[in-house]
């Protein structure tokens, strides 16, 4: 098996000082090379399958079944993933563009050094899943599902994330970069070096309680001053 040459990067990096001199450390991004692809033979996903080194390319994957499947050093491009089950699957060493769908099941999964660029999703299920070294670069994704999900070492970059649920998640190492977020849950989350600086807008439905581990930058602090005084039991009055 050809392996993927790659190692993440930034792992030592310190990113601007938070409130009182202290600094968020940087997440570790993936380095992905993939090796020589074979083309995908079409047949189906399988529940537990195994699928190494092959290039998705296009694929209709809609409404199969392939929880508990491994994805390693693959290429999926362009393909549908409305209603699949990938429950409990590992990618691992993947890139991902401009996949699609609606209601894709991904919970309890494990994503390790993969890229999701230019996705397309709506509805996708990813509570309870593991998430080490992700790149999610461009795109739009809606109502997305993080409920007790761990993340570390996950860059959010250049995307559209609307009503994102992180209640309960472990957020570590986390980066918002040019990133939208609107309406997020952070319902009993636990952040610890997660700078949110890059996300603009900056909203928060619930869990503005959970910010603490958090970075803002000052005009996000204004931003939040209602949310904020509203959490404190604050009123004021002109």
């Amino acid at each position: 098996m050809a392996g993927t040459a790659r190692r993440a990067a930034g792992g030592t990096a310190m990113t601007g000082g938070a409130a009182g001199g202290a600094a968020v450390r940087a997440a570790r991004r993936p380095e992905t090379r993939l090796p020589r692809l074979e083309e995908y033979d079409g047949r189906g996903l399988e529940p537990d399958g195994d699928y190494d080194g092959l290039d998705f390319r296009d694929a209709d994957l809609a409404g199969q079944d392939g929880a508990g499947a491994r994805f390693m050093d693959c290429a999926l491009t362009g393909c549908a993933l409305d209603e699949t089950s990938l429950r409990r699957a590992r990618l691992l060493d993947s890139v991902l563009t401009g996949v699609r769908g609606v209601g894709t099941d991904l919970a309890e999964a494990t994503l390790r050094d993969v890229e999701l660029r230019d996705a397309r999703l709506g509805g996708t299920q990813l509570h309870g899943a593991v998430l080490e070294r992700v790149l999610i670069r461009g795109g739009k994704i809606d109502f997305l599902n993080l409920r007790r999900a761990r993340l570390k070492d996950v860059v959010f970059e250049g995307c559209v994330l609307v009503e994102p649920d992180f209640g309960g998640a472990r957020l570590e190492r986390v980066e918002f970069v040019d990133c939208a977020l609107r309406q997020a849950d952070l319902s009993a989350a636990v952040l610890v070096d997660v700078d949110l600086r890059g996300a603009a807008p900056l909203e928060l439905a619930r869990g503005v309680d959970r910010l603490s581990g958090a970075v803002i930058s000052p005009a996000q602090l204004l931003d939040l001053a209602p949310v904020l005084a509203a959490e404190l039991g604050l009123r004021v009055l002109a």
